[in-house]
């Protein structure tokens, strides 16, 4: 049996060790911690968004960034101490200006596919991780900002997704619980939300009794590649497989130099609180319909009766994990402005380090070296798009690999 190694235990790892188990292919998965799903899959915002898939590489984001640099609770904040691999992403950032359209239609689709396996898979498995189907609502409280809406809607149909824009009023039939004045609003209907730990978690119990192998607390030092073989080296062994699927976050830049490849991977940290609804009255004045606020970059959602999710801004601070208060802040005084109703005293902070690429679209396929793969580099959009990513990297291994498939899927075009 072929054996292919899988190095990170995230959802875009495990989503990929699902679908090449399901190709009857050995698998061993790999990650430096004790459980999956512990980095950028632990606390998101929960949403499930082929209505957030505009991509950021336009002028308009890059002035934001400018006028926000010293501003420290803005939505997009930039370090401007220069380090080398930070100003050729930046320019590398620039260089896909012209392909925004292109990477944004590329993207919604690459979503609405995604949805299809992560259900199958979660319905196959019995996992339960707190998902609500009622859509997604985008609400703006100005008339500029609805018109841009208006302007990505046409992108996002040509990728094949159905929305509807409301009006004011139908915005609090739809969600009676949110507060504020509002010039319009967007509708996704197909959209979702979900708690994605819970999902990884339960996907790593799954991908555990059909057979793979779960290399927890195991810190890879180094891959290496050669005349179609792959070592994989951790502190005090070595191990030999047939491929290897690179899925290690903001780690898989280092892992592809190692491999002789170039994956452009900046850490983009993104935070969120965790709103425990501790009180009947709380859970009372909280949404459940998953909710998008474009401009303050806020997205919010609803886990179950007792669990309120907030996440939002965009930090360019390298490889830096630390919880700042004043990032941390405008997401509770966020809740407190739109549902006044929720007690904010039990609320638990968390930031992660999304792994973004200059095109905003992920790193999918082959690399240089035989039995070389990558899965990685989602972004803000790895809970969004995992599922059908890891669709396309199995199918490509299988593709090169030969093993017979046990689940007949279909496929999706890279």
């Amino acid at each position: 049996m072929t054996k292919v190694a899988v190095v990170g235990a995230g959802v875009t790892g495990l989503t990929t060790a699902y679908e090449l188990l399901d190709r009857g292919f050995e698998v061993t998965v790999f990650d430096r911690h004790r459980y999956a799903a512990m980095e950028t899959s632990f606390a998101n915002g929960g949403q499930l968004s082929a209505s957030n898939a505009e991509v950021w590489t336009q002028w308009g984001t890059v002035l934001k960034g400018l006028k926000w640099m010293l501003q420290a609770d803005a939505p997009l904040l930039v370090n401007p101490a220069p380090t080398l691999h930070k100003m050729r992403w930046m320019a590398e950032f620039l260089s896909n200006i012209p392909r925004y359209k292109q990477n944004t239609v590329e993207t919604v689709r690459l979503a609405i596919a995604a949805r299809a396996v992560l259900f199958e898979m979660a319905d196959r498995e019995g996992i339960d991780f707190d998902l609500e189907r009622r859509g997604i609502l985008h609400f703006y409280d100005r008339a500029s900002d609805l018109a841009h809406a208006r302007k990505v809607n046409t992108l996002l149909a040509e990728g094949g997704l159905a929305r509807r824009e409301i009006a004011p009023e139908e915005i609090r039939d739809i969600e009676p619980a949110l507060h504020g004045d509002f010039v319009g609003g967007f509708l996704t209907e197909s959209d979702s939300s979900g708690d994605i730990h819970k999902f990884t978690m339960c996907l790593s119990r799954a991908c555990a009794r059909r057979g793979a192998t779960l290399r927890f607390g195991a810190e890879v030092e180094s891959l290496s590649a050669e005349n179609g073989v792959v070592r994989v080296t951790e502190t005090d062994r070595d191990e030999i497989f047939d491929a290897v699927v690179v899925s290690a976050g903001i780690k898989s830049r280092g892992f592809a130099q190692q491999l002789g490849d170039r994956v452009n991977i900046y850490p983009v940290k993104g935070y969120s609180v965790t709103v425990n609804l501790v009180d009947a009255e709380s859970q009372a004045a909280a949404p459940w319909i998953s909710l998008l606020d474009d401009r303050s970059k806020i997205v919010a959602s609803r886990f179950g009766a007792n669990r309120f999710r907030i996440a939002g801004t965009a930090e360019f601070n390298g490889d830096n994990r630390d919880i700042r208060a004043d990032r941390i802040r405008p997401l509770t005084e966020w809740c407190e402005r739109h549902f006044p109703g929720i007690s904010t005293e039990n609320v638990t902070p968390w930031a992660g380090l999304r792994p973004m690429m200059p095109s905003m679209l992920p790193r999918v396929g082959a690399g240089q070296a035989p039995g070389v793969f990558y899965n990685t580099g989602h972004g803000h959009l790895g809970w969004t798009l995992s599922a059908a990513t890891a669709r396309i990297v199995a199918t490509n291994v299988a593709e090169t690999h030969g093993a017979a498939r046990v689940h007949q899927q279909p496929a999706i075009a890279a």
